[in-house]
């Protein structure tokens, strides 16, 4: 079994740390956090290369603590470019607590799921994992308190020195308000909090963070005169673009499978399981080592006997298919990886054909619409054509089928559930 520090340089999570020897990783086990703000109701693929190092950690026996910033989400992280648009307390609050079961269940599974192995070595209780909120200590801080025990620890010149800060703030820039401006003090205090009332000495972070983490350092060190850590990993860059994984790139693929109703909207904050697993699926053969060290806990062993037997037949795609099910199980169990797979083998294959059974297995993993008039309204209400003169096109083309079989004829009427497929990889069921 590998050591965490040749663990974690060998899956790729490491880039900037406070640590200067990661030996030191290897002494002995502690505390950590991770922090996630509630800017959306789901986390995606971008959120989740931190779970995994988080879970890296805890497999190896550190304790971990979650952290679902209701406070640092009613300001939020800076970006470079601008102000971001603050959201009602109350969406916080929702985001809030879809974000937080979602973090606690990406740890367990990653966890659980890597201790089948007998050669992991692994013991850690997962099952109770800490989850904090930095509004709890937040909502009755006085503000003058804040000043003289927080502001007073930070000069301008040290704020001033932030990337996010000078690009915002120099010449061409949009500006900063004071509350963004702020927002480095308010996480460098919960570093603070959490080292003082539960002993927590490390945060683990994104690579985008690092800055923000470091502040709970200084913080510790001229407070407490104590001792204290960040790590943090690289962002994960897809392979294919070029560009990271995330909301702000708009190629955002969302943990949670299902849209979550809110004050009366409909998310769109979701990627349902079969995309997902589609997703991985898809990956090219220079991405799938990369990707699998990061989102899946196969070990060294196990990925270098995917990677040979995938070189001995990669028309198998045998990497791909390992990497999607490795992924699709830590985030939404084995169950329905195991029906998408089914799914995805049936639908693919060169001679589908469906039962009724068959169709009502897929209505649980593809989107579901009800019968309309036509195949034409049926194309368009599932979303697989955005309006009816495209699906008119696309059936006459040839590129529509239905339970398997071609169908030409746009004026066409489904009278029984069916599952609809667009070109290669586009479905959904009509009912």
């Amino acid at each position: 079994m590998m050591k965490l520090s040749e663990e974690l340089v060998w899956r790729g999570f490491q880039a900037e740390t406070t640590i200067k020897d990661i030996s030191f990783l290897d002494e002995s086990t502690h505390k950590f956090y991770l922090g996630a703000d509630p800017s959306a109701d789901s986390l995606t693929i971008g959120n989740l290369a931190a779970l995994m190092m988080c879970a890296c950690f805890a497999r190896h026996g550190y304790t971990p603590y979650l952290l679902a910033g209701g406070a640092t989400g009613q300001i939020g992280d800076p970006k470079d470019t601008g102000e971001r648009e603050l959201k009602p307390i109350a969406e916080v609050e929702h985001n809030k607590q879809c974000i937080a079961a979602q973090m606690k269940n990406v740890l367990k599974n990653a966890v659980k799921i890597a201790q089948e192995d007998p050669n992991s070595g692994s013991s850690t209780d997962i099952d109770n994992i800490e989850m904090l909120d930095n509004l709890d200590w937040f909502k009755d801080i006085k503000y003058l308190d804040f000043l003289r025990t927080i502001g007073k620890s930070f000069s301008m010149t040290q704020l001033m020195d932030r990337k996010f800060i000078q690009s915002r703030m120099g010449e061409g820039g949009s500006g900063i308000s004071y509350a963004e401006f702020s927002y480095t003090l308010i996480q460098g205090y919960d570093f603070w909090h959490l080292y003082k009332e539960y002993g927590i000495d490390l945060q683990l972070c994104g690579a985008d963070q690092y800055g923000n983490a470091s502040t709970g350092i200084s913080l510790i060190r001229k407070l407490e005169n104590g001792e204290a850590h960040v790590w943090s990993t690289p962002l994960v860059i897809d392979p294919a673009s070029g560009r990271k994984f995330g909301k702000s790139e708009g190629n955002a693929v969302w943990l949670a499978s299902t849209p979550v109703e809110y004050d009366g909207h409909i998310s769109e904050n979701y990627t349902p399981v079969f995309d997902f697993y589609q997703f991985w699926l898809n990956q090219p053969d220079d991405s799938v080592e990369y990707l699998m060290k990061i989102y899946t806990v196969y070990s060294k062993d196990e990925v270098e006997d995917i990677l040979r037997k995938h070189a001995e037949h990669p028309e198998e795609h045998i990497a791909q298919k390992a990497l999607a099910r490795g992924v699709t199980e830590i985030i939404h169990g084995r169950e329905a990886t195991e029906a998408v797979i089914d799914l995805s083998e049936k639908l693919f294959a060169k001679d589908a054909s469906f039962s009724d059974e068959d169709i009502r297995k897929a209505a649980l993993i593809l989107p579901v619409k009800p019968l309309g008039a036509n195949l034409t309204d049926d194309l368009v209400t599932t979303g697989l054509c955005s309006s009816k003169s495209e699906a008119r096109q696309m059936i006459t083309a040839g590129a529509i089928s239905v339970n398997g079989q071609k169908f030409t004829d746009p004026t066409t009427v489904l009278s029984a559930p069916a599952i609809l497929k667009r070109g290669k990889n586009k479905f959904a069921v009509v009912e």
